[in-house]
Formats: structure tokens, sequence, C-alpha cells
């Protein structure tokens, strides 16, 4: 038996999907939704990704969906702008310089379309996995319904609250953060209110410090929150709150806002027998730096040319060097940008946003700091050092 089950239909899944398929594999996704999420959720495509989804075949059409972003920006509450980084320093590490801004919720239909022309692939929905059972030659999952479905493998990309995780017995061990995260999206055009914007924002400051990042259809402003106050209130508080940003003597028009806790966890292993975690199913962290779903979609790409090769080797290497780019890279960077925005010693404030210009003024310096940031350093360490 060559079939391979993914649970999980968002990008994490389907982008396993379709490279297991384009190396001749059938495959079975498993969604617990009616259809694909509509959520706008992640939007940052750092250079690596680009390169894998190009390698997939879907380059040009999630280009054509998408914002380029060469630039993204530090800032700083009361100074304003503080540095600018130029994704174009690496131009001889990447065919693609730059951030692509684009919600994961129009690249989902893309890998769909593309993975149902393969003979032998399906989405299978309302699919809620109830169970994992496994053989030394298949997997079986099933579902709550009674129905099952069975395969040589399973890759588990069914989000932060896994249920193939829970069903092979993996730990999920970490932090949850104090604040709670306020994402607001807006249809105002915050370029003519503060005309120094890059597409991608980082404000620093010890109370109100924020994320500023455009995407094709909307700006987002992503705040801070008290972790037990009523969500009501929060949101009663919001326009204030953006006023803070800039105030333009009217409340903001804001589109949708959703709040969410944080969390930073791996699993103790992503793998279990004949099953593979992936995406936030194996690692979620805060969303600063857009590692998560880059991250996710690298461990996708990295099982299938595993499991195309036929090597259990290569396959237990695989959910290896995952983890430990989950841990070493995706978590340390990922909190490390969460303590540097809202850090409150005004020295030690001070001195890293004067390391943030000179790494801008310095083309050799910003390389090597772009390609921790870009992502390229933690999947090639020969290039930008250890990872």
């Amino acid at each position: 038996m060559n079939r391979i089950l993914v649970a999980g239909a968002g990008p994490v899944g389907l982008t396993a999907a379709l490279a297991l398929a384009r190396k001749g594999f059938p495959v079975t996704v498993l969604e617990s939704g009616a259809d694909l999420a509509t959520e706008s959720r992640a939007s940052t495509f750092h250079p690596p990704t680009l390169e894998m989804l190009d390698d997939l075949g879907i380059g040009d059409e999630l280009h054509e969906r998408g914002l380029l972003s060469p630039t993204f920006a530090y800032r700083d509450r009361a100074e304003g702008l503080v540095a600018l980084l130029d994704l174009a320093v690496l131009a001889g590490d990447t065919r693609f310089p730059y951030r692509l801004q684009c919600e994961q919720s129009k690249l989902t239909p893309i890998l769909r379309t593309r993975l149902l022309r393969h003979d032998g692939c399906e989405i299978l929905y309302n699919w809620h996995l109830s169970g994992v059972t496994q053989t030394p030659a298949a997997v079986t999952a099933s579902a709550a319904d009674g129905r099952s479905a069975t395969g040589s493998w399973l890759i588990g990309a069914d989000g932060a609250h896994s249920c193939t995780r829970r069903a092979i017995g993996a730990g999920f061990e970490g932090i949850t953060y104090p604040e709670r995260f306020l994402v607001a999206s807006t249809d105002e055009e915050l370029t003519a209110w503060l005309p120094d914007l890059a597409s991608v924002n980082y404000v620093f400051d010890p109370v109100e410090w924020c994320v500023l990042l455009r995407t094709p259809d909307h700006w987002r402003v992503l705040l801070p929150t008290p972790s037990e106050t009523p969500d009501a209130l929060e949101y009663a508080r919001l326009d204030t709150r953006l006023r803070g940003v800039f105030d333009p003597g009217r409340p903001w028009r804001i589109a949708h806002a959703s709040m969410y806790r944080v969390h930073q966890r791996v699993a103790a292993a992503f793998r279990v027998g004949r099953v593979l975690l992936a995406g936030d199913a194996a690692h979620v962290n805060n969303p600063l730096g857009g590692l998560g779903m880059n991250s996710g979609i690298h461990d996708a790409v990295a099982y299938a040319a595993a499991l195309a090769s036929g090597d259990e080797g290569a396959i237990d290497a695989a959910a290896t060097e995952r983890r430990r780019i989950a841990l070493e890279y995706v978590q340390s960077v990922s909190h490390q940008n969460y303590e540097r925005l809202r850090a409150t010693d005004p020295v030690a404030r001070a001195a890293h946003l004067e390391s943030l210009r000179a790494v801008a003024a310095d083309p050799v310096r910003a390389r090597e700091s772009l390609l921790r940031s870009s992502m390229i350093a933690a999947l090639r360490p020969a290039v930008g050092g250890p990872a």
C-alpha cells in the first residue's frame, strides 16, 4: 500500500499532499471542516517558502494574489522609524529576495485545485479524527462517525489542537503567554497617515508594542491584550488603542477583529511509528516574525521528500531535523522577537534600537540578520552560520 493520509486541509496539510501527489503517491486528506477555512490567519511567506511553493508549480498563482514586500521596518512608538531592512541584499542567496504578503486562505484553494488534478487524490470533509491504529506496514485513521481510512503513513497537520497528536500520545510541552493577542483588520490606508511605513512594521514599546502588517485586502494591527479582562471590554476600547497608533480625529474603520491566546509549544516527538506531525500539530509559536506557517510548510516538503525516498532512516532524520529546527530556531527567534518588542529596561531598549540602526546601515550585517529572519539560515546553515 502506498496511499498516504494527511489530517488537515490547511496550508501545511495541502502542501504535504500536493508534494506527495507530484511524487506519484495517491493521497487522502481528512478535513474536519465542511470546506476549507476562510479565516485570514497567517499572511507572510518568506523566501525559502516561496521557493518551495514555486517548485510545486504554484508560485505564479500565489504571486498573482499576493503583495510583494521587499522591506520591513522596526519602529518605536516615541521615535518613529528606527531601521528599514531591505531583503534585496539576499539576491545572491534566493531567487525570491522579498517577503510575499498573502493570506493563507488564498493559498489553500490553489493547493486544493492542483492536488485534485492528480489521479487517486481526494479530500474528505467533515472528517473528525477520533483514533489512530498502526501495524508495522500501515496506519488507520478512524472518524467519530465510524468511517475509517488506511494508508502507509499519516501526516498529522490538523492544527494546534491536533487530534492526531493526541491519538498517538505525543506530549506538547511549553508555555502560554500572559497576554492575549488582539488583531484588527482595517480598511484604512495607513500609509496616508504614516508615510514611511513598510508593508511589515514591528513597533517597540514597553506597554503598547504592536505590529502593523499589510495584506492584499487590509492593514492588520496586532496588539497585546491583558489575559483576564472581558472580551467585550477589549473590543470596546479597541478604537482608543488604535488612535494611539494614529488619531485621524474619528473612529477607525475596522473590518474585523479577533482575539486569541498565544503559546510556545513543541511536540515530544514528530514521528511515532507511521505517523508524522507537521505545522501547528507539531509546534506552535507566537506570530512575531511570521515563522509558524512557513516552518509548517517546510515540515511538509521535508516529509514528502523523505517518504518518497522509501528510506526509514531518511524519514527518521527528517522528523528529527524538523523538531530540532522548531526548538532551536523557530521557538528561539519568535520568543526573542516578543521579548525585544516589549522590553522595559530603557538602557537595553536604547542599545537594541541602536544595534538595529547599525545592522540596517551595513550590508554585510544586514545580510547576516536577514538570512536568519527569512529562515534561510535555518534550512541552509552553511550559508548563514549555525541555525
